[in-house]
């Protein structure tokens, strides 16, 4: 792999910026394992692939937004990014550290560049993270970075300063203790910085905010925001038209399953919890699935009866909680039975179950949906699958929430995050309102949900026995 160090070369290497700016691709041939892992470092979540059988823990822009979902406070999210970048960002050689950070970045643009949505979320995760890093610089590595954006914008002159030092001090001595004896001050339009407009954190004349070198992030991040916007579409355009058919054998799929495959722990067998059984199942539901699975469950009990979708979720979700096929089988058609009877269950519906276990067909060892497959499924009329957060009107979720003991605060702040369509926040905060015990990674696929409350009963049991 070619190394490149730097995408600059500062006149004093003492003082060159550790963050990059990312104006262009770098010249470097990138292995294909690289390629894919430096990018899964970056985003999100433990993956484990044929080709790549690594594990981590929790990944950084995702861990970003979902800190943000949560309501952290800025000192808690300083804390978290700092954590999230020392823990999946550095390089075994430091000297290839902001090589990852370069190639992570330029990969994850083709990965989120395809769909607004994707674009929108990329865009302020990448700035979050951005702001957070700028901060970090010293105020010469700050200068520089600012003389590469161009911006234009000058330091004004000390004459100009004297004309407008009350006014700066008055602002400072609102906004906290500070001193402008020493500091630089940039004339800018005023829209260029609203958070310092709407906060009252800057000094206004004539259409100009006076910003200080130690609010300058926000100047800067617009820039950076601004350029990355433009970048996003442009690469938009040369996947579409050139890269995407070019690279179909290669990258393509890579690049496909990054923004819309589950990157978390491989959920296709049972791990702690590897068995259950028949005469559990009901207990285990009503204290361990998630929503969406307890849903189905519920309806399955009801009707003695699943559309394909419904069944498909549950059933794959009851095989990786340890359900044996004998048992899954049995399972189905004592309640397909009811409904359809035992002769028709055996004809029509026993295929599929083996099939979902690698018995017939590919036999292919199929794996449990992850909270980004349900969230994203359209269910029809009738259908019970998806994800209830999403697919509920408030008041059945009101209702279903009840039945699982959720109400008061709880069942406000679940609410809350619903309206704001952060879905799989809402599953976290239900799970931590049900078992009373934090769940600070976050819950992203339903069978993590399963075993995370199996641990909590466990020990609860064990430190009340």
């Amino acid at each position: 792999m070619e190394i490149v160090r730097s995408q600059r070369k500062p006149a004093d290497a003492a003082v060159a910026p550790a963050l990059s700016l990312y104006r262009s691709a770098p010249a470097l041939e990138v292995r294909l394992e690289d390629f894919e892992l430096f990018a899964i470092d970056r985003l999100r979540g433990t993956i484990k692939t044929p080709a790549f059988p690594i594990s981590r823990v929790f990944l950084v822009l995702q861990g970003i937004s979902d800190g943000l979902s949560r309501g952290k406070k800025p000192d808690e999210m300083e804390k978290l990014v700092s954590e999230l970048w020392r823990a999946h960002m550095r390089h075994q050689d430091p000297s290839e550290e902001m090589n990852k950070d370069i190639i992570s970045h330029f990969v994850l643009r083709l990965v989120y560049c395809r769909t607004e949505d994707l674009r929108k979320w990329f865009l302020s995760m990448e700035t979050f993270l951005f702001r957070y890093r700028f901060r970090l610089e010293s105020p010469e590595s700050q200068r520089l970075l600012m003389s590469e954006f161009q911006l234009p914008y000058k330091a004004i002159s000390h004459a100009e300063f004297e004309t407008v030092k009350d006014k700066l001090n008055q602002v400072a001595r609102s906004t906290g203790p500070s001193s402008n004896a020493e500091t630089l001050f940039f004339k800018v339009p005023f829209e260029e910085v609203p958070e310092l407009v709407a906060g009252r954190r800057v000094f206004m004349l004539k259409g100009f905010a006076y910003v200080a070198m130690n609010q300058v992030v926000s100047l800067v991040a617009t820039q950076f925001r601004s350029n990355l916007s433009k970048a996003l579409v442009l690469t938009n355009r040369k996947w579409t038209s050139t890269i995407r058919d070019k690279e179909k054998n290669r990258l393509t799929p890579i690049v496909e399953a990054l923004s819309t495959g589950y990157l978390g722990p491989d959920y296709s067998q049972p791990k702690e919890f590897s068995e259950i059984s028949l005469k559990d199942i009901d207990q285990l539901a009503s204290s361990s699935f998630p929503l969406c699975m307890r849903h189905l469950f519920d309806k399955l009990r009801e009707n003695h009866h699943l559309k394909h979708g419904g069944r498909m979720q549950l059933g794959l979700f009851l095989k990786a909680v340890g359900l044996k096929l004998e048992d899954a089988l049995a399972f189905w058609k004592s309640e397909f039975s009811q409904k359809v009877g035992a002769e028709r269950f055996d004809k029509e519906y026993s295929y599929s179950i083996r099939h979902n276990y690698g018995k017939e067909g590919k036999r292919t060892d199929y794996t449990p949906y992850a909270c980004h497959k349900i969230i994203s499924s359209t269910p029809s009329v009738g259908d019970h699958h998806g994800c209830p957060y999403r697919h509920f009107s408030e008041e059945n979720l009101r209702a279903a929430l009840g039945k699982m003991g959720v109400g008061g605060r709880s069942l406000d702040d679940i609410l809350d995050k619903v309206r704001s369509r952060h879905y799989q926040v809402a599953c976290t905060l239900t799970f931590e309102a049900v078992h009373a015990a934090s769940c600070d990674s976050g819950i992203n696929h339903p069978n993590q949900y399963f075993e995370a409350s199996q641990k909590t009963l466990q020990t609860t049991r064990q430190a009340t026995s």
